[in-house]
């Protein structure tokens, strides 16, 4: 079996922490649960240096993406956004990421959200990399929606990647699904309220990629505890049993999804 968690922010200190046994036994952890692959996507600039040490050492496991987090977006979004585009130039990323909308916390910025969005999704179809896109809804807004509706209308050509965190309804995801986009899926599947034991038994397994969002997001029954990559196995369990299939079939159907979106320069660092 091997499973990719195509989303885990595994730099953030919180995996530096010793008494758990730091980075390595984190990554350790991960593979005894047959997690082959972690994709990191990045926050802003304070976050770049951590990921790419990881990458720089882990480099056929941990695959590093560039990206302006919607919830960084601020006054100094102009900045953060020329030091991505730097970073894009000079160094090799599996995809852009993570970009989108959030609604939730803080409205102040959200025209900025939106050009960033734009500007970033432009990059992403000019480099032929996908995107990792953040969508949280908040103040009578939905994200997933807006986000949605600013693809369409952009139309870039072979603009694919993940809709990370997917929490949405059987409409959404079909239409995300006819975009050409997969859904991330990760520990809210094991929620007893996440709404997606009313989604995911009619969406197909190849639409779908697993996600932890470490450290963020546990599934059960580490809720509310800091998660990490090697609970992904839970959720790919929480799928087969909400689609009544084994979770070899769910292993094998996400980790070509996932492996689907990769561009060549990674598309060979899984075993057979």
């Amino acid at each position: 079996m091997i499973l990719i968690d195509t989303h885990a922010h595994i730099y953030d200190p919180q995996f530096d922490d010793q008494a758990t046994g730091g980075y390595d036994a984190m990554l350790k952890r991960a593979e005894a649960q047959q997690i082959h692959q972690i994709w990191m996507p990045n926050c802003a600039q304070e976050t770049v240096a951590s990921m790419m040490a990881l990458a720089e050492h882990y480099p056929d496991r941990c695959l590093p993406m560039m990206g302006l987090h919607p919830a960084y977006v601020n006054d100094t979004f102009e900045r953060e956004l020329a030091a991505a585009q730097d970073q894009l130039n000079r160094h090799a990323f599996m995809a852009v990421g993570e970009i989108g909308l959030d609604f939730y916390w803080d409205m102040t910025f959200v025209d900025q959200q939106f050009e960033a969005f734009e500007i970033q999704l432009r990059w992403a179809a000019e480099q032929k990399l996908p995107v990792s896109m953040h969508t949280r809804s908040g103040h009578d807004r939905n994200a997933f929606s807006e986000a949605a509706d600013l693809i369409e209308k952009l139309a870039f050509p072979g603009l694919t990647g993940i809709f990370h965190c997917f929490v949405g309804t059987l409409d959404e995801a079909k239409r995300a699904i006819d975009m050409g986009f997969k859904l991330g899926i990760g520990g809210v599947s094991t929620f007893k309220n996440g709404g997606l034991n009313n989604v995911l038994p009619y969406v197909e397994l190849d639409h779908l990629v697993l996600e932890t969002d470490a450290p963020y997001l546990a599934p059960v029954p580490y809720r509310g505890k800091r998660n990490e990559p090697a609970y992904l196995r839970l959720i790919a369990q929480r799928i087969a049993d909400l689609k009544q299939v084994s979770i070899d079939d769910v292993a094998r159907h996400t980790t070509a999804a996932a492996l689907s979106l990769l561009p060549a320069l990674y598309a060979n660092l899984l075993p057979e």
